[in-house]
């Protein structure tokens, strides 16, 4: 990861409430909870309660790659993360499959069959765009309250519904068969294991994914990653302003009573705007200080700044 001037001018306090963003790129072999907790650990103080931390889109163990993890107030800003496109790169197995849709389950089928390069980048063309996906039977979906995987794993059987998803770029980067691997740009809720499992079927054979990364949440380049021990060395380098996070967000900046009058959840109204701008998402800052997001709305004279999200450490400050 390299820190730019602009992350080290603004990064987080560590004097006051930490509220931010860690790319931890996860090691093979972790769950996204175990992540979770050892970032809570490296900036939690010996003797005080634990920061609050929580992750913005679930990788199995076998993957690697983008994980974003939140810490502090910055944890009321997850879903931006969860509903966000992502891009992977995966690799799977077109000879066999498991149980599990990956190399880490139950071998079930063998297929004896070869195919070309040509079959592959037909087959791999005909998943781009929206297409509708059974989810795995070992996955995190709830089903009557139990996880999906539990249930399996029980012997149970689970049956998963489709669900509508788009693929937004997919691209074939490298075959030697059995071996093909892709880079895919993806909706929420997509499934990966899903993904190869539905493409090596198109071709009349198997794909189990022997590994996965996934390169990118949101747009945030896989440069952004730090590893768990460069985090340890150098945590207030990679922790990322919740300012940054919301690098979408227009800035809306208040002064004087109109700080408190936020805080406390009250409507205000720009008075040196004119109405008719169309509806928008703000970032709301006052003395360069971040209090939350709102929403500008039309008024009868004037925009009106409606609150949304009020960040709990800003009302400690100023209330």
């Amino acid at each position: 990861m390299t820190i730019s001037s602009e992350q080290t001018s603004s990064k987080p306090s560590f004097l006051g409430d930490i509220a931010g963003i860690v790319f931890l790129d996860k090691p093979h072999g972790w769950t996204s909870r175990r992540a979770v907790n050892e970032v809570m650990r490296i900036f939690s103080t010996p003797g005080r309660k634990r920061i609050k931390a929580g992750h913005a889109g679930t990788l199995d163990p076998l993957a690697t790659g983008m994980l974003p993890i939140l810490l502090g107030d910055a944890t009321r800003f997850a879903e931006m993360g969860l509903q966000a496109e992502k891009r992977y790169r995966v690799t799977f197995d077109l000879s066999y499959q498991t149980d599990t849709l990956d190399r880490e389950g139950e071998v079930c089928a063998r297929f004896e069959g070869v195919v070309n390069r040509q079959q592959v980048d037909t087959a791999v063309a005909g998943f781009k765009g929206n297409i509708d996906q059974i989810p795995p039977a070992y996955s995190a979906i709830r089903i009557d309250g139990k996880r999906a995987h539990e249930l399996a794993r029980k012997g149970k059987e689970v049956a998963m519904q489709a669900r509508s998803v788009t693929v937004l770029e997919i691209a074939v980067t490298a075959f030697d068969f059995p071996l093909l691997t892709l880079e895919a740009s993806c909706s929420k809720g997509t499934y990966i294991r899903s993904l190869a499992r539905d493409i090596g079927a198109s071709l009349g054979m198997g794909g189990c994914v022997t590994s996965l990364r996934r390169l990118s949440t949101g747009g945030w380049p896989e440069e952004m990653m730090v590893t768990p021990e460069l985090l340890a060395d150098q945590k207030e380098a990679c922790l990322l302003p919740l300012s940054q996070w919301l690098r979408e967000f227009a800035h809306q900046r208040l002064n004087g009573d109109d700080i408190k009058r936020f805080l406390q959840g009250q409507r205000i109204q720009l008075k040196h705007t004119e109405t008719g701008v169309q509806e928008s998402g703000v970032a709301v800052f006052g003395d360069d200080i971040l209090l939350g997001t709102g929403v500008l709305k039309g008024g009868m004279r004037h925009m009106v700044l409606h609150p949304a999200k009020i960040m709990p450490s800003a009302q400690k400050q100023f209330l």
